[in-house]
């Protein structure tokens, strides 16, 4: 496993960090606890420290199930968690950042979670009209009771920069979409990595599964219990799917000559490409942990990263 710093802070994670949305049981098809839980333990038992969650994945389920599998390990580890979106059964869900949601958000996740701190607590969305100052007021306040030791953002772009120059050092990490199969924020998270003191975390780094080499155009049919059967999920619709095709097939030569997994040259890809970043991928199963922990222990030759980048361009 390799490790990093995350900026501004003492917190030495590994670069692998599993994501918890599929823990919360929503939107990925067959999922089973008991695997959750297996996945999460293969995880610490090859050196992965670090878990990403949200209170809105499963309507906090994600979080019971976290806890529940860490157990007595949970002071091992690094947790980020996140907040934002406010979503209740029966009612309809909207961003908010406002004071006393935040605070409100916190005291659940800590008791869904089973735990007195959360290591990073994560803006998951911006409300849009709640100022980031008087986030941070706010996280700031928390992190002097001992609920939270760190804070993050998720989902930023350049329209964020005003005020992150204005708060620059006071957030660990920030969190947005990365992989071979979508490429359109790489610059703006290079430029918000160096400029402002941020390590970068990368969601949809498998490309919600197409980056696995477990599609073609014959099987990756999705009931409707699994949100990839919905055409916002681009990666598996029209020719964006087609495309990706092609970039997986030149995964797989790759992967072949490394005698590893389609999954961990996507993941290597990332690590290799982006610096000090961390990779954020969901699990369902422990073999599907390791298929992607593949990643660690070489590194893609220029020749193979300068193939990628013309394929994925």
């Amino acid at each position: 496993m390799e490790y990093v710093v995350l900026k501004n802070s003492d917190l030495r994670v590994s670069r692998f960090c599993m994501g918890g949305c599929p823990m919360g049981g929503y939107g990925w098809g067959n999922v089973q606890e008991q695997e959750l839980i297996d996945a999460v333990h293969t995880a610490l038992d090859n050196g992965v420290n670090f878990f990403d969650t949200a209170e809105t994945y499963g309507l906090g389920q994600s979080e019971i199930t976290l806890g529940k599998a860490l157990g007595y390990r949970r002071k091992d580890v690094i947790i980020s968690d996140k907040f934002g979106v406010h979503a209740k059964a029966g009612q309809s869900t909207y961003y908010d950042n406002s004071r006393d949601y935040i605070i409100e958000a916190c005291e659940g996740s800590l008791k869904r979670l089973n735990t007195d701190y959360i290591d990073v607590y994560t803006v998951h969305y911006r409300d849009g009209k709640t100022p980031l100052a008087d986030v941070v007021d706010t996280l700031e306040y928390l992190k002097k009771q001992g609920k939270i030791r760190y804070f993050a953002l998720s989902n930023i772009g350049k329209e964020d920069e005003r005020e992150l120059r204005e708060l620059k050092g006071k957030f660990v990490s920030f969190q947005d979409e990365y992989s071979l199969a979508c490429r359109k924020n790489e610059k703006t998270m290079i430029e918000l990595s160096e400029n402002y003191s941020l390590t970068p975390l990368t969601w949809g780094s498998l490309g919600q599964g197409i980056l696995t080499g477990k599609y073609n155009l014959e099987n990756a049919n999705f009931g409707a219990d699994d949100r990839r059967s919905r055409d916002i999920y681009v990666n598996f619709h029209g020719d964006k799917f087609k495309k990706n095709l092609e970039i997986v097939e030149v995964m797989r030569d790759i992967a072949a000559s490394h005698n590893t997994s389609i999954s961990s040259v996507a993941i290597r890809f990332i690590l290799d490409n982006l610096k000090e970043s961390v990779v954020l991928a969901g699990v369902k199963r422990p073999e599907q942990l390791l298929g992607n922990i593949e990643a660690f222990g070489w590194n893609l030759t220029e020749k193979e990263l300068k193939i990628l980048n013309e394929v994925s361009k």
